[in-house]
């Protein structure tokens, strides 16, 4: 990790750590309360298939507030349908990040994933000359403020049970909506990690 921090300090740039998850109808099950003796029971239509696809940024430089950027995939389970974030969806995010932090170089750090090793998610990265790509240790989220991103979110979605894919779609929105509007915890995502972001 000192390896990106220091050179997105020497590109001027802002550092983003990216990351992926995944939604289905099926709500994440959580504690609750409920009266004694009286489980609760969270009724699930089971109705039709869906599943929603979130890629994520959090992208911090010092001096400047945190961001969060994401982008949503719905899946309906249609023939032909895109099945998650390839190098296509992935760069669309990339340059919208670049477009909203103002043009500034951008610093990758993400997982080891199959799909950010391939040679056609190299192909887009070495094509931006604004982006530097690097890769985490394997087996190492704890190093990726987005997994705290995707736990608050799964927290938030615990016991929830959404009518259909376009319900569950709009939750997932709102709920990363507010985490935009809040960089004190997006810094707690980052503070989690043991990085620490002040100019050296």
């Amino acid at each position: 990790m000192a390896r990106d921090k220091r050179a997105a300090l020497d590109l001027g740039a802002w550092l983003c750590w990216a990351d992926e998850c995944g939604q289905n109808l099926r709500p994440p099950r959580a504690a609750t309360w409920a009266p004694r003796g009286r489980t609760p029971v969270v009724t699930v239509t089971g109705k039709g298939y869906g599943r929603v696809a979130v890629a994520g940024l959090v992208c911090a430089k010092p001096g400047e507030r945190t961001r969060l950027m994401y982008r949503v995939l719905v899946r309906r389970g249609q023939p032909g349908e895109v099945k998650g974030f390839g190098p296509a969806q992935f760069a669309a995010l990339l340059d919208a990040a670049h477009v909203q932090l103002g043009g500034a170089p951008l610093v990758l750090v993400w997982d080891n994933d199959r799909r950010h090793l391939s040679r056609a998610m190299r192909t887009p990265i070495e094509a931006r000359p604004w982006l530097t790509a690097f890769q985490l240790p394997a087996y190492a989220p704890e190093l990726n403020p987005a997994e705290g991103v995707w736990s608050v979110l799964k927290r938030g979605l615990a016991n929830l049970a959404p009518h259909d894919v376009y319900q569950l779609t709009m939750l997932i929105k709102t709920k990363l909506k507010r985490m935009q509007y809040r960089p004190m915890l997006l810094d707690g995502f980052i503070a989690q990690t043991g990085l620490i972001l002040e100019p050296l």
